[in-house]
């Protein structure tokens, strides 16, 4: 007999993944008897149907328990994983998530195509953009940070830059991640299982002992982290990681505020990118998102780490990159004047 609720989530993945949404969102009402459900297209959220509250508590146990979520606990937050094969018999990764409500209890699923393979130039608006950071990976060791918001890009650069690499020379690369979001042949990867033991902290000294010449760190989350992360690059690894901040000056405000100190920062930082996701459009519609990305290296680097105030004006800022993509036709008016960065 057919389980409704596998048929339901069946039929809705695949049609989030046939619109290449990033994310699908369920918002259970308290005081109604519905829940929204929506999904997340280019960055926006968009509406796409109500249902009872019945139908979402069935459907919600059943991405609990296919996740290896606690069906029972519905108290604390939980987070779960899963693979879905589509019809055409791709694979996406799903990252599920719930959080408890006053009266109710949603959850977030967080799609990653396993297929999709961006190149270095497909992911960046300008190729002077990809050519810099491609110099820095002639660095054998130190440390390479990406930051931005959620769902910039961060992981993804990472990744096809790991890619990229291994295409060039035979290198021995360890990912140590939360969750591991996509398969890479040729890479050993380490998933964090708080549970089990293996955080960052245990998860970095193992794989520091196997020897790497890459090591790429999924998120720098806390002081220990960064500590670990900056002492590998000084032990002759090139580390890549990423770390929450809104710009690449404000990376160096987050990192010293962790207790990573400025000698350490000149040491071993080689490079800050910064991204941001831009609408494209074509015909007057947004087709796909671009980064641009604030890039801070060499002399400008060391001057800001300094703390020099006039270096902070000697890069390319997310301004001038708005304006740049504006001019280069990129982007509408419309967009140029009212979207945020």
């Amino acid at each position: 007999m057919t389980n409704p609720a596998a048929t339901f989530i069946k039929n809705l993945l695949d049609d989030a993944c046939s619109k290449n949404a990033s994310d699908i969102h369920f918002y259970p009402f308290s005081d109604q008897d519905k829940t929204n459900i929506y999904f997340r297209l280019l960055g926006k959220r968009e509406f796409l149907r109500s249902i009872n509250k019945s139908v979402y508590q069935m459907i919600l146990t059943y991405l609990k328990f296919t996740s290896g979520m606690d069906i029972g606990e519905n108290r604390i937050p939980q987070n779960g994983t899963h693979l879905h094969i589509n019809k055409d018999k791709q694979s996406f990764y799903l990252r599920l998530s719930t959080l408890p409500l006053a009266n109710a209890e949603s959850i977030t699923i967080r799609i990653l195509p396993q297929q999709e393979n961006f190149t270095l130039e497909q992911l960046f608006l300008f190729p002077f953009q990809f050519q810099n950071i491609i110099k820095w990976l002639d660095r054998p060791s130190g440390i390479i940070l990406f930051t931005g918001p959620t769902g910039c890009g961060k992981t993804t650069t990472m990744y096809a830059l790991l890619e990229y690499m291994l295409q060039e020379k035979s290198f021995q690369a360890i990912t140590l991640e939360d969750p591991v979001e996509k398969k890479l042949d040729d890479i050993l990867q380490v998933e964090v299982n708080e549970s089990a033991g293996i955080n960052y902290q245990t998860g970095l000294k193992a794989a520091l002992r196997h020897d790497p010449d890459i090591l790429m760190i999924g998120e720098i989350r806390d002081q220990e982290t960064a500590e670990f992360a900056f002492q590998a690059s000084l032990t002759g690894h090139l580390v890549l990681s990423t770390l929450h901040a809104k710009d690449a000056v404000g990376t160096i405000e987050r990192l010293l505020d962790l207790g990573v100190n400025r000698v350490e920062l000149q040491q071993s930082l080689i490079a800050i990118a910064a991204i941001k996701l831009i609408p494209i459009e074509r015909l007057g519609k947004i087709y796909r998102r671009a980064a641009i990305m604030e890039l801070l290296d060499g002399e400008i680097l060391t001057n800001i780490i300094k703390n020099d105030i006039h270096a902070k004006s000697d890069f390319q800022t997310f301004k001038y990159l708005r304006e740049k993509a504006y001019l280069y036709g990129f982007i509408s008016e419309k967009t140029f004047k009212n979207y945020e960065y």
